[in-house]
């Protein structure tokens, strides 16, 4: 494959959402999304493509590619190297779906739309369904709409799950795509009431007080993991499995 021209790579970046252009410096072609903090720069090298991006916490959930090490733009925090085009679309598009859902994103959201409400108990209830329901957006860009178990992509059956509950945790944790799953609802309710937990290392460990029959009927007799975790998942799963699962 020939090296892309920079218009075909303005293209790329707009189609994925990123239409400020920024200008041209040492190459690198930069690029920004209309109100947000992540910007983009691309280049073309060789046969490759090269992306770097201004945030480490979306670099760091990005496995497309390969690690890029040569010299960044300013401000860039990593690159990678992509050896096609549609590669690169699909790292944009992932790129751009973390910075609206990684911490503090959700969180900025939140406070914007709650800045005007006064704490008082019945405020305080709509505070907690406006932040439900962003992180609940939040949870379905994350994990692409589809229970985190079982792979069910049917909205009205899917249910944002956090592993610390919302009672327990601060603002910044209950807005925090990491702690928590998009479940089927069967499964919410199994995770909610600590009849199922998810370990750290993606296995799916069910309560002793589920029969062999609910196991059955919930889709769990035969072994079950969860892929993609990250570590920022760990100490969130680590807290469910603690203070929710119902061992025994």
């Amino acid at each position: 494959m020939s090296a892309l021209s920079p218009i075909l790579l303005a293209k790329l970046a707009h189609d994925a959402g990123f239409v400020v252009e920024l200008g041209e410096a040492d190459g690198w072609l930069a690029f920004a999304i209309p109100g947000r903090n992540l910007k983009l720069w691309l280049r073309a090298q060789d046969e490759t493509m090269i992306a770097a991006l201004s945030r480490r916490d979306v670099l760091t959930e990005i496995t497309l590619g390969m690690p890029w090490n040569g010299a960044l733009p300013g401000g860039a925090q990593g690159a990678r190297e992509l050896a096609s085009a549609n590669d690169l679309l699909t790292l944009l598009h992932r790129a751009r779906v973390l910075e609206r859902t990684l911490p503090h994103a959700l969180l900025d959201d939140y406070r914007a739309a709650t800045a005007r409400i006064d704490v008082t108990e019945a405020e305080a209830l709509v505070r907690q369904r406006r932040g439900q329901a962003l992180f609940r957006q939040g949870l379905f860009e994350y994990w692409g709409g589809r229970c985190a178990i079982t792979g069910l992509d049917v909205p009205q059956l899917l249910r944002a799950s956090h592993a610390k509950p919302w009672k327990d945790a601060s603002d910044a944790e209950r807005l925090d795509v990491h702690n928590g799953l998009l479940l089927a609802a069967h499964l919410d309710a199994a995770y909610d009431q600590g009849l199922i937990t998810v370990q750290p290392d993606g296995r799916v460990e069910a309560s002793r007080r589920l029969s062999p029959a609910a196991l059955a009927i919930l889709g769990l007799t035969a072994p079950r993991r969860v892929h993609g975790l990250t570590e920022a998942h760990a100490p969130f799963l680590a807290w469910h499995a603690a203070h929710v699962f119902l061992a025994e």
